[in-house]
C-alpha cells in the first residue's frame, strides 16, 4: 500500500479492518506522509463512490472484514475504482483464494495475510501482495527491491507451500465446521447475533453467494450478557483456545475489547465494536465437539 499512494494523497477505505491496516493508515500515511485518509461504511457502494475523487489514489477494502464479518461489493467497487483511475486492493484473507477471487471480480491487488488459511498451521508468519496489473507490479516490486526489502525466508516459503498443497480440503472442512458452529450460536439464548455469512439471516447473504464460492470458517457472535460472564465463558472452552490468530487447524476465539492491546485501538473513523462481540476461527476438530464445547461454557 505504501508504494501505491505517493505523499499528500488520498485513500478511501473500508471502515471495518483489521486494527493493524488501520494503524497503517492512520498513524503513518496519515501522520508521517500527509495521506487523506477517509474511511467509509463500504456495505454501501455508493458511500464509496461519494468519497472517491479524481485524486484518490487507491480505494482499500477488507471482505469479510475483520471482525464484523462485514462484505463490500467487490465488482461494483471495482467500476467506481476504474471510473476514477484508482487503484482497488482487497484484503481477502478471510475468505482465502479457494473461496474468493478478487482480481476476476475486477480487484487490482489482492493481499493475503500468509499466516492465516495459506500456511494453515500457525506456525509461519507472512503475507502476499497479488496483481495482474502490470504497472502495479512494477511499483510493488520496486519497493520491495529497494524501498522494504521485505520478503518470507526460504523456510517460511516452504512451510507456506505446504499448507497451499492442502489448502482446498482444510477449507471445506472450516466452512462445514463454521456452518455447525454458527448455527448452534444462533439457536441459544445467551447469544445475542451472529454474523456468520452463511447464514441466510446475514444481511449480506445474497452478496456472500455471488461473489464467494463458500463462506470459509471465520464468525463473530455477540454475547449477551456482562463482560465477567463472558470472561467466565472463554476461561470454560475446552476445545477452542483463547487467540488473536486465524485459519489455522486449531479453533480459536478473540474477545477484541478484551484482548487487542491499547497500540492497536481503533479510531474514531473506525466502525464501532460491540463490547461483548467474540470473533471465531472455526478449526478442523470435530464439529460436535465444538458445539458441545460451547454449549457447556456458555453461562
Amino acid at each position: 500500500m505504501l508504494s501505491l499512494v505517493p505523499p499528500g494523497g488520498h485513500v478511501v477505505t473500508s471502515d471495518t479492518i483489521y486494527s493493524g491496516t488501520e494503524k497503517l493508515f492512520t498513524e503513518h500515511m496519515a501522520g508521517h506522509l500527509g495521506v487523506d485518509i477517509d474511511f467509509v461504511d463500504a456495505r454501501d457502494p455508493d458511500n464509496v463512490a461519494d468519497a472517491v475523487s479524481p485524486d484518490t489514489d487507491l480505494i482499500w477494502a477488507e471482505t469479510p472484514s475483520n471482525p464484523l464479518i462485514r462484505l463490500c461489493d467487490i465488482q461494483t467497487i471495482a467500476d467506481i475504482a476504474g471510473d476514477h483511475d484508482a487503484v482497488f486492493g482487497v484484503d481477502s484473507t478471510f475468505a482465502s483464494p479457494y473461496y474468493q477471487a478478487p482480481l476476476e471480480l475486477g480487484a487490482d491487488v489482492v493481499v493475503h495475510s500468509t499466516t492465516k488459511y495459506l500456511n494453515g498451521h500457525s506456525d509461519s508468519i507472512g503475507g502476499a501482495v497479488i496483481t495482474d496489473d502490470g504497472g502495479v507490479f512494477e511499483q510493488l516490486a520496486f519497493a520491495q527491491r529497494v524501498g522494504l526489502g521485505n520478503m518470507l525466508s526460504p523456510f517460511d516459503c516452504y512451510l507456506v507451500s505446504r499448507g497451499i498443497k492442502t489448502l482446498p480440503a482444510r477449507m471445506e472442512h472450516h466452512e462445514k465446521n463454521a456452518i455447525a458452529v454458527a448455527r448452534f450460536l444462533e439457536s441459544h439464548d445467551r447469544v445475542a447475533r451472529v454474523y456468520y455469512p452463511g447464514l441466510e439471516s446475514h444481511p449480506q447473504h445474497d452478496l456472500a453467494s455471488e461473489q464467494m464460492s463458500g463462506y470459509s470458517g471465520m464468525l463473530s457472535f455477540e454475547f449477551d450478557g456482562t463482560l465477567i460472564e463472558l470472561e467466565a465463558f472463554i476461561e470454560g472452552l475446552e476445545v477452542f483456545t483463547p487467540g488473536a490468530s486465524l485459519g489455522g487447524v486449531e479453533s480459536l476465539v478473540e474477545v477484541p475489547s478484551l484482548m487487542i492491546p491499547d497500540e492497536f485501538s481503533r479510531s474514531e473513523d473506525s466502525a464501532e465494536i460491540p463490547e461483548a462481540l467474540v470473533r471465531v476461527s472455526v478449526g478442523l476438530e470435530d464439529a460436535d465437539d465444538l458445539c458441545e464445547d460451547l454449549r457447556k461454557a456458555l453461562p
